[in-house]
């Protein structure tokens, strides 16, 4: 069967599926590899979870035509986010040791302490923690994030744009 045939609903439940095996992935790293994940991971996290939703909305619902941009654009914008903060986490690791930012302070602790424009600028401006390299396979894994997004952004382009059911 090819995967480039399938129907709206059908591409969006496997985007869907995708999403939720990379977020059970990134949890499974945490807790049996060790893997703490810093503020960056976290946010990329998140733009999964908001991918995850949208496809699984727009599986759910099957709309025709028009009103599939709908759960499309929530899943390109998650998509974009999730893009941005990769990169940008991508940055932060090819820094020379002598330029990376010292650790801050947990996300937690940032989101009780300060307003959200706040956290999200300290979160952007990265901290150590960020910039722990840890190969997967050969690659970071804000590399492997950044490249399940586009996947994921041009699935979900080619998922609407696709005539029929």
């Amino acid at each position: 069967m090819n995967p480039f045939r399938w129907s709206y609903r059908v591409s969006f439940l496997a985007g869907f599926l995708i999403c939720a095996g990379l977020l059970g992935f990134a949890l499974y790293s945490e807790y049996q590899w060790g893997m703490d994940p810093c503020p960056l991971c976290i946010f990329q996290r998140i733009a999964f979870l908001v991918m995850a939703l949208f496809f699984l909305l727009g599986a759910l619902h099957s709309p025709r035509h028009r009103g599939r941009w709908l759960y499309s654009v929530g899943t390109l914008l998650g998509a974009a986010f999730g893009a941005v903060v990769a990169g940008r986490h991508l940055w932060i690791q090819s820094l020379p040791a002598d330029q990376v930012p010292s650790c801050g302070p947990p996300l937690n602790y940032m989101f009780s302490a300060f307003p959200f424009e706040k956290v999200l600028k300290l979160v952007f401006t990265g901290s150590g923690e960020c910039a722990k390299v840890a190969p997967i396979l050969g690659l970071p894994m804000p590399a492997w994030t950044l490249l399940w997004f586009v996947l994921l952004g041009a699935w979900t382009i080619h998922a609407t744009l696709r005539r029929g059911v």
